[in-house]
């Protein structure tokens, strides 16, 4: 039996911490001061405000515009759900003033989309899900998607020259930088593929779904579970009952658990996975407390995955 921990395990526990997050959001966002006022650094024209409605796409805005742009976060913590995720005032005037919102899409952020729709002048916009040719319905968790990556990329290179004509130089010299930075988790991605083509998987919720199918893995998560996972609802008991005996047959090579959510149903999982001599592998829905930045987060998850699926399929 291989059980795989998380680099930090996280609980999404809407309640004091939720409040807490908000709070100091609001705090940092009414104490902060406009630091756009002139050139910086290496950027040739004065900086434009970008605020990015998730932080699973900070790090890569921050890279694509250096200099150029003075980037905020609305949503930084691991205990606030995105989906439920109530602006205060403070929020909605990061995504109101800027000159551009990077938001992810599907509902899972539409509280920011609504926000700078409503904005006048309006900010120009990224949608992660439309630069990757999504539609609603689709899984929301566009992140985990090795190939998204690369276009919402470029969509936010697109956007910036846009704002600041005189940086594009500078601004194609970052996407530069940042095809670089990508070099490790790109490699990860390749050397996990290796021994995880043609494995199974099942999930307890589709978070890292994109992921796993881009490494050529099969998803044997029953449907009516999946479905009930994709749309927050709980199983059914016959859908829990499949997944159980899949785990208990062998059709499962290893299972794949979002760490920020507990509760019985997922220790249930976790328990007859270990009997049944599953690896387990936990994920998480936004970079864990501690984490340096998106490429090490997702280089620490497909390295632990490598590592669980190392005994050849039978």
């Amino acid at each position: 039996m291989i059980t795989i921990s998380s680099m930090a395990s996280t609980h999404r526990l809407f309640t004091t911490a939720a409040a807490t997050a908000l709070l100091l959001t609001s705090a940092v966002a009414c104490s902060s001061t406009d630091d756009t006022a002139a050139p910086k650094g290496d950027c040739p024209v004065t900086p434009v405000k970008v605020t990015v409605s998730v932080d699973q796409w900070t790090d890569m805005v921050k890279s694509l515009a250096g200099d150029c742009a003075v980037v905020q976060t609305v949503v930084e913590s691991t205990a606030t759900d995105p989906h439920e995720f109530e602006p205060t005032p403070a929020d909605t005037a990061k995504l109101t003033n800027a000159d551009l919102v990077v938001v992810n899409g599907l509902g899972y952020d539409e509280w920011a989309t609504k926000a700078a729709d409503a904005a006048s002048p309006q900010p120009a916009v990224v949608d992660a899900a439309e630069a990757t040719g999504r539609t609603e319905g689709s899984n929301p968790h566009v992140w985990y998607d090795p190939a998204a990556q690369q276009k919402v990329a470029g969509a936010v290179t697109g956007a910036l020259p846009k704002l600041q004509p005189e940086a594009a130089t500078y601004l194609q010299s970052r996407s530069s930088i940042w095809a670089k930075d990508q070099v490790p988790y790109r490699q990860a991605v390749d050397r996990t593929s290796m021994v995880a083509k043609g494995r199974t998987y099942a999930a307890t919720e589709p978070v890292a779904e994109y992921l796993a199918n881009a490494l050529g893995m099969t998803d044997v998560t029953p449907k009516g579970f999946a479905q009930a996972a994709a749309n927050e609802t709980e199983p059914s008991p016959g859908d829990v009952t499949e997944l159980l005996e899949a785990l208990r047959t062998g059709k499962v090579d290893v299972l794949l658990v979002n760490s920020q959510v507990e509760g019985q149903l997922n220790r249930q999982l976790v328990a007859a996975a270990k009997a049944a001599n599953v690896a387990v592998l936990t994920v998480t829905e936004t970079q864990p407390p501690g984490t340096t930045g998106f490429v090490k987060w997702q280089v620490f998850q497909l390295d632990e995955l490598a590592g669980a699926l190392q005994t050849p399929p039978s």
